[in-house]
């Protein structure tokens, strides 16, 4: 058994993000104080895991009951100190004294001015949840010496190069002593963007010099794992009659837990990516006035982290719901209220001189918006036009045996409009090498992160595009900081965009190899090699002739001037295009109960250019999926000791396969110059609209607006009761 007195004490965070890490450090593998229930207490490793579980019964601890905060509303103004620490390490504007992780003030434009040149003002506030990734696998992780005596941890992460940067210190090890490799894992939705668990194992093979394997049961997945920020958010917009925004004005109070893990990163992007969205029209479009000020406070609950979409949803929920209510009080068509607000291509993204995700901001102009034809597919797909409006529709409802119920249950539909972001511009980095082989085939290595998203195959069609072969002829190998170059991980919908391009450009280096080698075989001058086309596993001149690719690699491995043809490139974008997407909702209510069903989701998205129909379709489906439960049934709640209600997946609800509702998805493709394939992202993006798109269509159906989520009947039914 290890406790705090036997570990190196030192402070850190387990946000898994580029160096400098944009937050506090206030973590210990160890304390002395426990910050909230299920935060570590000892180490204990056995020869069986029963044997554990019997020592772990057998110890006693003394706790010396501290008062504690679980409502961030009492954070900041609260005698209480979360974090006292001396080794506690400020970043930006955290402020352990006031219990705050972080701080965002971030003003664009005139916002007073704004609301002053509206004819209308809308204010409200919404609530969004504490919610879990529920990643299939648990975090898992092993630990062993290799026969050199270095340290090798085996685990499920998406970020294996910020696992060894970070726990070298923490471990008292030099990066050089340290392995990790990442292996096929079963989701990580954020999650596992977090340094979390692997200095347990680490820290036991080191006192005990033998392998140790450390696996969270799915009840520690919920109670000392990561999760969704919750926030309180309050929207305040200016609107003219002629349905200009003038000025756009959100503030987002953040639950980060007992810990700061992404705190400042995953508050700016509820803003920064849901406020950029909307601009207004005529000169506010020239000069939006928006405004998004953030307090990222502590509380005694298991701490948040990054989950898929990193802050995004719970800026959409308010803003979207904010944007419905505007139609309807100002009689507004939703749809090109929308479209006449939205920002346009060949516009400035208007926080890209106000926030970066720990860096200075540029200035960055956004080149691609399909936003309209999104809107336009998908209204088309899901029947729009004759359903918004239309009681004759709303109110007809089949039951199984095709009879008219007695009008007690409603049908509605509704809308949202969302934007993304692609990567982090100017910060994070991934790279890539190709080896030629003796058959012509080629070995790609990748640090990028397959979490079952199916990078490692998208990376292989770009290179193998490149150099002209099948994708089967491409022999991916990804994840391991001895053998792979390094990459950042798999977030921030990075891995196709930055990893893509990092594949392409090492692609092309070897490509280019190839084609002088063919010149010299072919007998063309060495000037012209950019005359030769790859494909079909040959170099092909512009006469006709041709020669193969397993004939250039033994000339070049065994017979003239040898050379292993081999290409290494990294990328790090300038820019950070956003993908689009207008999301559609069909929900029936039953008026008696507060029960909502959703029937239909449509989303059609602007992703750039698709490199893989099949699994950026399923990165929609999923994503569609998982939002639906944040939208109507998914929620941690602590009683007033701040211990869990749901640990399980008994009384957590995600939805059943055999309870998904109709799924629709549509691409848009739009050629975004800044990648060489043309793409953006896709895998954040579908978490985003969901909620709102509900939340208008229950609206539609009943006529009252739940202003926190998930939609439970209880506060449908309360909303309703409210309103008579």
């Amino acid at each position: 058994m290890l406790t705090w007195q036997d570990i190196p004490r030192v402070v850190y965070s387990t946000a898994g993000q580029s160096d400098p890490i944009p937050g506090p450090l206030d973590t210990f593998s160890l304390d002395k104080k426990s910050s909230f229930v299920g935060d570590r207490v000892a180490l204990v490793a056995a020869e069986t895991p029963e044997i554990a579980e019997k020592a772990l019964s057998l110890i006693e601890v003394e706790y010396e009951i501290l008062p504690a905060i679980l409502d961030s509303r009492e954070a900041m103004d609260n005698k209480i100190k979360i974090h006292d620490e001396p080794e506690y390490v400020n970043f930006a504007d955290s402020n352990p004294e006031k219990n705050l992780a972080a701080h965002i003030r971030i003003d664009i434009g005139d916002v007073e001015k704004g609301f002053a040149e509206a004819d209308q003002i809308f204010e409200a506030e919404y609530e969004v949840p504490k919610v879990q990734q529920v990643s299939i696998e648990p975090h898992v992780c092993i630990t062993y010496w290799d026969e050199d005596d270095r340290l090798v941890i085996r685990t499920s992460t998406q970020v294996p190069f910020h696992v060894r940067r970070m726990l070298a210190p923490v471990l008292k090890l030099p990066v050089k002593r340290i392995r990790v490799i990442k292996p096929r894992i079963g989701g990580g939705f954020g999650g596992k963007q977090e340094v979390l668990m692997e200095d347990v194992p680490a820290h036991l093979t080191i006192a005990t010099k033998r392998p140790v394997i450390y696996e969270y049961t799915r009840e520690e997945e919920f109670i000392a794992a990561r999760s969704r920020h919750p926030m309180r958010v309050k929207m305040k917009t200016g609107v003219k009659k002629d349905g200009t925004i003038t000025a756009n004005s959100m503030y987002a109070l953040s639950d980060t837990g007992a810990y700061g893990c992404h705190a400042l990163t995953v508050t700016g992007n509820t803003g920064h990516k849901s406020m950029a969205l909307y601009v207004g029209d005529g000169e506010y479009r020239k000069s939006p006035n928006i405004r998004f000020y953030a307090d990222i406070v502590y509380t005694n609950t298991p701490p948040a982290g990054a989950f898929r979409g990193y802050g995004v949803p719970q800026g959409y929920w308010p803003l979207d719901r904010h944007i419905e209510k505007i139609c309807r009080a100002m009689n507004f068509d939703p749809i090109e209220f929308r479209l006449k607000n939205a920002i346009q291509p060949g516009e400035y993204h208007p926080f890209s001189t106000a926030w970066n995700e720990g860096r200075e901001p540029r200035p960055e102009i956004i080149h691609t918006v399909g936003l309209e034809q999104c809107a336009a597919q998908g209204r088309a797909l899901i029947a729009w036009d004759d359903k918004f409006g239309n009681d004759e529709w709303k109110n007809f409802v089949n039951d199984e045996r095709g009879k008219k119920k007695d009008g007690k249950i409603k049908r509605g539909i509704g809308v949202a409009f969302v934007m993304q972001g692609t990567a982090i511009p100017y910060l994070d980095m991934g790279g890539a090498s190709i080896k030629m082989n003796d058959d012509g085939s080629f070995n790609l290595l990748v640090g990028a992160t397959d979490l079952g998203t199916g990078s490692d195959t998208v990376l292989a069609q770009m290179a193998a595009e490149v150099l002209g072969v099948p994708v089967e002829d491409m022999i991916t190998y990804s994840s391991d900081t001895d053998f792979t170059p390094f990459d950042k991980g798999a977030y921030a919908s990075s891995t196709t965009y930055i990893s893509g391009t990092a594949a392409t450009k090492a692609a092309q280096i070897v490509a280019e190899r190839i084609k002088i080698r063919a010149a010299s075989m072919l007998g063309i001058p060495e000037a012209e090699y950019e005359s030769i086309k790859l494909a079909d596993k040959k170099a092909t001149a512009p006469d006709g002739r041709s020669v193969t690719l397993v004939d250039i690699a033994l000339d070049t491995l065994h017979k003239n001037n040898q050379e292993q043809i081999m290409g290494v490139a990294s990328y790090v974008s300038p820019v950070s295009p956003p993908p689009f997407a207008a999301q559609f909702a069909e929900v029936t209510v039953d008026t008696e109960t507060g029960q909502v069903v959703v029937d239909k989701l449509v989303m059609a998205v602007d992703s750039g250019v698709i490199v893989n129909p099949l699994t950026a379709s399923g990165q929609i489906e999923g994503g569609m999926a998982q939002a639906l439960g944040y939208a109507v049934c998914e929620e941690m709640r602590y009683d007033e000791k701040g211990n869990a209600y749901e640990r399980d997946l008994d009384r957590y609800r995600i939805f059943r396969a055999d309870e998904m509702p109709e799924l629709e998805t549509i691409f848009v493709e739009t050629f975004e110059p800044s990648h060489p394939f043309g793409v953006k992202a896709v895998a954040e993006i579908p978490m985003d609209g969901v909620a709102p798109a509900v939340g208008n269509a229950i609206l539609d159906a009943i006529g009252v607006n739940v202003d926190e989520i998930p939609t439970t009947p209880e506060r449908i039914w309360q909303a309703m009761k409210k309103k008579q």
